[in-house]
């Protein structure tokens, strides 16, 4: 089953970096100052490491 890992905002504090960065094996994921963290779809390997280590369930990987 194909899966795509999706960001909640509006779970999203937008305050600070974002801790789940550090955790992904891949750096698929990056940040703009405070800004949501943004998924790079072409490295992501959607293993859930980063949804599994959000603590305010904004990175949310989803069967599709």
């Amino acid at each position: 089953m194909e899966k795509l890992l999706i960001i909640k905002t509006e779970n999203c504090p937008q305050n600070h970096k974002c801790p789940a960065i550090k955790v992904c094996p891949v750096g698929a994921l990056s940040q703009i100052g405070f800004e949501a963290p943004l998924i790079d779809s072409e490295k992501c390997i959607k293993c859930g490491k980063c949804s599994k280590f959000c603590p305010k369930k904004a990175l949310i990987l989803q069967n599709i």
